[in-house]
């Protein structure tokens, strides 16, 4: 069954792409070899889980800020910066069904060709899944913007060619709609519509310079709706209000299945 958001999950375009707001806490980065995958993140994620949990060091605080141009993560104590990741940069994100308060994505690293999955521990599993599915959500708009500038660059040159070969330009209709307001137009259809995880597989019609991004399943009965609602309530507030988790760390690293929201 199809996970359906509201109308409302991104109160049309302004909130994601002021960006959305989210609290949490780094668990680690691990090399993977593969783009993309279930199992190639499942097992990533497991590596990272252990390394965390052998570590007696405290994990990080950190604020994520996902919007079209990718994810931006600082220190949420000191606010510096810690990497601004493109969103094109990004293969796969994922929930992992088993570890389901964790969040993870793989992206190329900036420096080389090599591929990392960053692991991100998150309070509730529905935060965890919103930070999925707002990743996802924004690798669309920014796909959806990429092909209306295709197309209005397409247009100009058409337009410049009809320009250079007066002959080949057709008489002008008085009433007629400028392409200006054509591609607005089309720009604000496409950011109203609503997202269904259908959308994160690349589409057939553009041959734009993206990797599809994926998310692992979950039930359609977990109460999504309701925290989506509170997400798109307001567009400067922080999805998680406090990133702080129970006392005792290492208990939530057990990642049982079953969360007790």
């Amino acid at each position: 069954m199809d996970l359906l958001l509201p109308e409302n999950w991104t109160d049309t375009k302004e909130t994601l792409l002021e960006g959305m707001v989210f609290n949490v806490k780094y668990l680690g980065m691990t090399l993977v070899g593969q783009p993309k995958g279930e199992d190639m993140a499942a097992a990533a994620i497991r590596r990272i889980v252990a390394t965390a949990r052998a570590s007696a060091k405290k994990f990080r605080k950190v604020t994520l800020t996902v919007s079209p141009k990718g994810i931006i993560i600082s220190d949420t104590e000191t606010n510096d910066l810690i990497e601004d990741v493109s969103i094109y940069r990004i293969s796969y994100c994922t929930t992992d069904k088993t570890q389901d308060k964790v969040f993870a994505y793989v992206s190329q690293s900036q420096f080389n060709e090599t591929l990392e999955c960053h692991a991100f521990l998150c309070q509730k599993k529905k935060i965890a899944q919103a930070v999925t599915l707002t990743v996802a959500q924004a690798f669309k708009v920014a796909l959806d913007m990429w092909e209306i500038a295709q197309e209005d660059k397409s247009k100009k040159t058409r337009t410049c060619y009809t320009c250079s070969n007066p002959e080949s330009q057709p008489e002008s209709e008085p009433n007629s709609v400028s392409e200006e307001e054509q591609t607005r137009a089309l720009m604000e259809h496409k950011l109203r519509k609503p997202f269904f995880p259908s959308f994160l597989s690349p589409s057939p019609r553009s041959n734009a310079r993206r990797r599809p991004i994926k998310h692992d399943s979950w039930d359609a009965e977990d109460g999504l709706d309701d925290a989506f609602s509170r997400l798109a309530t307001s567009r400067s507030r922080t999805v998680s209000e406090d990133a702080a988790l129970s006392p005792a760390e290492e208990d939530l690293l057990s990642f049982s299945s079953e969360d007790s929201d």
